[in-house]
Parts: C-alpha cells; sequence; structure tokens
C-alpha cells in the first residue's frame, strides 16, 4: 500500500508548477500574470496595471501608484498535452526598495519566470533578481516582453541576457516583426509560427507555417538552438556531428534537464499588453520548469543539534515540514503564507516551531488567489497555501512534526539603509503606533523600529524613501494612526581601521559580594567570509575567538565577554551606529573565587571592546548605491556633472540609440528627492533605478559635519 500511495503522490507533484514571475520595475511582470490568470480561467476579465485594475496589485498604494509593493500568490490550472497542472505562482515587485518580497519568494519557488523588456533588455533590477535566483538555486525561462514597443529588438535584448547576466541563454522562440508590426511569434523547435486572436484577447492561437520573409533568420536560429543544446547531452553532440535529425522530443528532454540544472534558459517572446505569446509561455513553464520531485530535498539541521544535517524528501508520506515565508496582517487575524515541502498539513494541527520550540495551532488552510481565499481541509507538500492560526511564528522559521522536528535554512534579510523619526500625533495614538510597529516587523523583516533613549525619538527603518513613505502611509490612512514623521536619514554605521589590543577591568565592591571581571582582547577588521572560512561565529557584524589557556578566565564566563562586545557593537562607540566588521580574540584576563559573575565579564568585554576599537580607529561608513539614469543622449552631460557634485563615481556609459545609459556609484546621503531633480534637469524624459551596493568609509570633512550634527542634538 505504501509504495502505491508513494506512487500516487509523486505524480501528484509531478503536475505542480511553483514558479514565481519577476524583472525590472516596468517590464511587465503584473501585465503577464493577469493574462496567465485569463487563459487558465481563473479570472474572466483581464485587469490591467494602468487603469488600477489588476488583480494581483490589491493594495490601494499598488492601484494608485501602478507598481507592485507585495507579492501576491495564486493557484490556476493550465492544460497542456490532456494533462492539467497546477500552477502555484507568485507576482513578485521589481522596486529595489521591495526586494525583501522577491528575496523571500525565491526561497519557496522551483522556478522562476523572468520577464524583460524588449526595448531595454537586461535593466538594474534585472539584475538583482537574477542574482537572487541564483542565490536560491532557482532554475528559470526568460520572456522578452514589449515586443510592440517602439524600439522594441529582440536580438538585442536576447545578447544582453548573455552579455550582462553571463547566462547561458538559449532562445526557443523568435517574434514575427516588433513594435507596431509584431504579430506573433516563431517556436523554433517546431518550425510554426503562432498567431494570436484580437477579437478574443488573444484566446484563439492559430498555427501557421513560418512567413516567407523571416524563414532565412528562423532557420539559421534553430541551427543555433541545436548546435547549443546539443553541447548539453553526448549523445546528441554525436548526433549533431554526424548530422543527423534531433527530434523536437530529444531537444525538450534535454533543454528540460539543462534548465532544472540552471546550465540553459530558454527565451521566450511576446506582448503581454497585445495578448501575444503568454499561452506558449505557459507551455514552457510545464516543458522546462521542475516540479517540486525535481528540485533538491529540501536541507535543514536537527534542532537539538545545529551540527547534525537532516533533509525531507518531497512526499506528502514524509514527515511535515514547513516555511513561513510571508505574514500579512488582517483583520480576522495573522494570514501566514507557508510552502509545504513534505508531509500532509490538516485544519486543526498541532504543529511544532522548531525555531523557538513552540507549539501552534493551524486553524485554517486557504488556497489564496490574490486577496480571495477558498478554504481547504488539508494540503500536502508542493503546495503554497496561507494559514490561520499561528501567534508566535514570524518570517523565515519552520513549522513541522513534533514528532519528528526540523530546522529548514533560513532566508537573508538585508539591513536597513535609511531611517526616519516617527512620533505619535496625540497620546491615545502612543499605544496603537507601538503595536502597529510590532505588526509590520512580523509582516517585513526588511523593516526596523527601535527607540532611541538618547534623544527619545522612536526610529523606523527600511531600505528606501519610498519603502518608508508606503509603510508610514499604511500607518495613517490603514491603521487610523496620528503620526508625525522626520526627514528621511542614513542609517550609518561605524568600522575600525586597524588593529589593537586593550583590557578591560569591571571591580566593583560594595560591602557584600563584590563584582570583578577581567578581560584582554585584540580587535581587527574582519569580514563574513574570513568568519566562515575560519568556522568562527559571526553575529552582529562581529567575530569571537577564544584564546585563553592555562584557565585564566573560566569557561563559564568567556561567552559573556563575547556578549559584552556583541552589545557594545550594537549602540556603537563612535556615534552610536551599529559597528560592523570587526573580530574579538580573547587572548587573557583574571577572575576571582567569589566576586566573579557572568554580568562582571559582560561589563569587563564592554570596556574592553570600547577601549579596543579606539586606539584601533574609529571611522564612520555611509551607504553607496549603484544608480543607473537612462536619458536622452542631449541632457547627459547635466546628469554627470550633477552627479560629480553628489560625490559619485562614474563607472560606466553605454550608448542605446539615441538614448544613454549611466551606470555610477553614489552615497544614499547625497540621492535624497533625486527623481524631483533629474525630473527638472531632463524635462521629465530620464528614468533612473537605484539599489544598494555596499558601505564605505565617510569623507573626513562630512564626518565632523555628521558627529557635530549629533552632539547639537
Amino acid at each position: 500500500m505504501t509504495t502505491i500511495s508513494a506512487s500516487a503522490s509523486a505524480s501528484k507533484l509531478a503536475t505542480f508548477r511553483n514558479f514565481g514571475v519577476c524583472a525590472h520595475i516596468d517590464a511587465g511582470k503584473t501585465t503577464v500574470t493577469e493574462r496567465v490568470l485569463y487563459y487558465t480561467g481563473k479570472s474572466y476579465k483581464i485587469g490591467e496595471v494602468h487603469e488600477g485594475t489588476a488583480t494581483m496589485d490589491h493594495l490601494e498604494d499598488e492601484q494608485q501608484r501602478g507598481i507592485t509593493i507585495q507579492s501576491a500568490a495564486t493557484t490556476c490550472p493550465w492544460t497542456k498535452d490532456g494533462v492539467e497542472y497546477t500552477m502555484n505562482l507568485i507576482d513578485t515587485p521589481g522596486h529595489v526598495d521591495f526586494t525583501m518580497e522577491v528575496e523571500r519568494s525565491m526561497r519557496v519557488l522551483d522556478g522562476a519566470v523572468v520577464v524583460f523588456d524588449g526595448k531595454e533588455g537586461v535593466e538594474a533590477q534585472s539584475e538583482t533578481v537574477w542574482r537572487q535566483a541564483d542565490r536560491y538555486g532557482v532554475p528559470r525561462i526568460c520572456f522578452v516582453n514589449k515586443m510592440d514597443k517602439l524600439g522594441a529588438d529582440f536580438a538585442f535584448s536576447f545578447d544582453t541576457i548573455h552579455e550582462r547576466l553571463g547566462a547561458p541563454a538559449i532562445a526557443v522562440q523568435m517574434p514575427i516583426g516588433a513594435g507596431d508590426e509584431f504579430e506573433g511569434v516563431i517556436d523554433l523547435l517546431t518550425m510554426k509560427a503562432f498567431y494570436f486572436s484580437k477579437e478574443d484577447k488573444g484566446m484563439t492561437v492559430t498555427e501557421a507555417d513560418i512567413p516567407d520573409n523571416l524563414r532565412e533568420e528562423a532557420d539559421q536560429r534553430r541551427h543555433d538552438l541545436i548546435e547549443k543544446v546539443a553541447e548539453l547531452d553526448d549523445s546528441l553532440t554525436e548526433k549533431f556531428l554526424m548530422e543527423e535529425e534531433i527530434t523536437v522530443d530529444e531537444i525538450k528532454r534535454v533543454l528540460r534537464k539543462a534548465t532544472i540544472e540552471q546550465k540553459a534558459h530558454p527565451v521566450f517572446c511576446g506582448s503581454a499588453l497585445q495578448n501575444i505569446g503568454v499561452q506558449r509561455l505557459l507551455d514552457g513553464v510545464v516543458d522546462y520548469l521542475p516540479n517540486p520531485t525535481e528540485v533538491p530535498e529540501v536541507q535543514g539541521t536537527d534542532p537539538k543539534d545545529a551540527e547534525q544535517k537532516l533533509t525531507r524528501p518531497h512526499d506528502k508520506d514524509a514527515p511535515l515540514s514547513l516555511l513561513v515565508f510571508k505574514i500579512v496582517n488582517d483583520q480576522h487575524g495573522d494570514l501566514t503564507y507557508c510552502r509545504i515541502y513534505s508531509g500532509v498539513l490538516e485544519k486543526g494541527t498541532r504543529v511544532l516551531n522548531s525555531n523557538n520550540g513552540k507549539r501552534e495551532i493551524v486553524s485554517r488552510i486557504f488556497e489564496m488567489h490574490s486577496k480571495d481565499r477558498i478554504a481547504r481541509e488539508t494540503a500536502e507538500a508542493g503546495e503554497i497555501v496561507a494559514v490561520v492560526g499561528l501567534k508566535q511564528s514570524m518570517t523565515g522559521e519552520t513549522l513541522c512534526s513534533p514528532d519528528d522536528p526540523i530546522v529548514l535554512d533560513r532566508m537573508e534579510f538585508p539591513e536597513p539603509v535609511i531611517s526616519m523619526s516617527i512620533e505619535p500625533a496625540s497620546q491615545g495614538d502612543k499605544e496603537k503606533l507601538a503595536n502597529a510597529l510590532g505588526t509590520i516587523r512580523r509582516e517585513d523583516p526588511s523593516f526596523q523600529s527601535h527607540y532611541d533613549e538618547e534623544t527619545g525619538e522612536t526610529i523606523i527603518a527600511g531600505m528606501g524613501e519610498l519603502h518608508l513613505e508606503i509603510l508610514t502611509t499604511k500607518i495613517s490612512r490603514d491603521m487610523k494612526i496620528g503620526v508625525n514623521v522626520g526627514q528621511p536619514r542614513v542609517a550609518y554605521k561605524e568600522s575600525i581601521a586597524g588593529s589593537a589590543e586593550a583590557r578591560g577591568t569591571h571591580k566593583k565592591q560594595t560591602g557584600g559580594r563584590g563584582q570583578f571581571g577581567d578581560c584582554t582582547i585584540q580587535v581587527e577588521p574582519f569580514t563574513e567570509q574570513q568568519a566562515e572560512e575560519a568556522e568562527l561565529d559571526w553575529r552582529d557584524g562581529v567575530a569571537f575567538e577564544n584564546k585563553v589557556v592555562g584557565g585564566a578566565i573560566p569557561k563559564e564566563y568567556i561567552p559573556s565577554v563575547a556578549v559584552g562586545c556583541r552589545e557594545t557593537a550594537k549602540s556603537g562607540v563612535l556615534a552610536g551606529y551599529p559597528l560592523l566588521g570587526v573580530k574579538v580574540t580573547l587572548v587573557d584576563g583574571s577572575y576571582h573565587d567569589v566576586d566573579s559573575s557572568q554580568i562582571a565579564f559582560e561589563q569587563a568585554g564592554t570596556l574592553a571592546f570600547k577601549d579596543a576599537t579606539r586606539k584601533a580607529g574609529l571611522q564612520l561608513l555611509e551607504p553607496f548605491m549603484k544608480v543607473v539614469v537612462t536619458t536622452p543622449d542631449e541632457f547627459f552631460g547635466n546628469i554627470t556633472g550633477d552627479m560629480n557634485r553628489r560625490r559619485a563615481l562614474i563607472v560606466g556609459d553605454e550608448e542605446r540609440g539615441n538614448t544613454r545609459l549611466l551606470t555610477a556609484e553614489a552615497p544614499l546621503s547625497e540621492m535624497f528627492g533625486y527623481s524631483n531633480t533629474l525630473r527638472g534637469m531632463t524635462q521629465g524624459r530620464a528614468s533612473y533605478a537605484m539599489e544598494p551596493l555596499d558601505y564605505r568609509p565617510v569623507p573626513a570633512n562630512i564626518a565632523t559635519q555628521i558627529m557635530e550634527g549629533l552632539q547639537k542634538k
């Protein structure tokens, strides 16, 4: 019986596709998703982003601004060759301020469709989402969208995937025309043309012969396709060299395997707005992206022993394991989105949160369609669902069977780069604001808030101006809480310039039992990568190594020294900003049989850390951004001049017809309000994209100004 059940489970999972749609902002992700919903029968009318009617952009801010802010999930059916497939689809944002939404979606997806603008090709955020997919090992297919756009160029866009992403892209389609003359697509495997009826919004697809004027180009592209696919398989290589015919099934088989192994990325084309090519793209999702059984078994560790590696097979008969990847506050309680990796989740199930050891009850299960929900009694391995009833589970945490616990690998959350003060407008709003900030922190791990005791201000921090603007609007408009907000300010960091050694002694005699802790530490600049290579504990930007010998400090007090150093680093030494990138080596110390305690050694660690970092030379670091400006050629000189005034380093300049692409690295502090400046300089004809790059030392004169500003406060 078990064998039959396992076989049936595998057969069902083979019809699942868990994939996301991701891209640079304005490449047409949500427009593609709306067509997917229409052609799969999930919705009966096509919503448009520019009209504020897109199904997946259901938030008020999304509809008003015409951008995706929050990733939205849906489940829809798609039939190919008589088999019905279950498509679990997540539409993700493109704006870099909401990169956390893409990050957590990538963590739970088995595949992705990366959308590119047919005129612009690979853009700034295209590179960002591509790197995120690389980090999580997500197989991808590509869709060159907007082929109806004036200036669209499939060959150019295809080449940028090779050149800018270094990706092994393989074209499986080519367009019939471009711009106003774009009519349909040519399938390079079957060598057939496909046209999409305008009368029924592209629902009717007509197969025809390739137009004579495109036959030569299609033949050449098919030859390139077969040559690249043949390189991926020894048996096809032999056939290709012997000039034997390679069948469509053989091409698909090899290309599917290579896509899943990320050795190839099939490239499709079309225009979602004109309803051209989306059905063929869905066929491509079925043909080339993996089902849950074809991706590696999910990795984790034993909650009681982090060194003990565990895995879970993608099977409903395996012990239950699921990952929380998104939490949305709802009037009826938190809606917690989960990816089920193994086992069966039943309504009313009691599960273990293996990260915090707490037990939770899953009171209800929903299949989501954007904001709409369909109640479910059960959900199985391979599915993405939302549950209600969890009280103590956060994004990135694991829920599992109490009898077979596992901690699944967690996600990486980006550090905020911008902050501002926020205060309640009245005493009555004070408690409501505190609760609201807690709710937002649960929903959005890239958001942080804390109370600054020195200034008496509550500080909120996020990924950019738009990010904080959206969140403060949510607090005031949606949560009905009156707030006053300050000006955006940069989230600076601190670091050390060199190495130093210092001793910290905490000694207190109060008549009874005293306090005594004494330690000597060395500090030096260090990176997370160095910590990994040296297998050192890296937390809060600090690596710690114990080199005390001969029992100079008892073992039970050594972790307290580390805690003292790390807590001091969090609040900074120079200007109250977090101090990062330092290695602390504990080299010596002494203790008292009666007066020594963990608290005393924590205090000693604090004193030693402050002294050592000051000796090593403290410096302020500021976030630098990668800025890509697309502008008509005539404004290029004004833009470069303005960038130089902003302390920016210009690192690239590329011509694209009558437009220029300027790539610069600029300090975030100089980029506030840049959109208005750019609009004024270029009569509204230029655009830009910006994303966090790294932290760099602040020039001495500017650091002095920052310090003086803090002292005045």
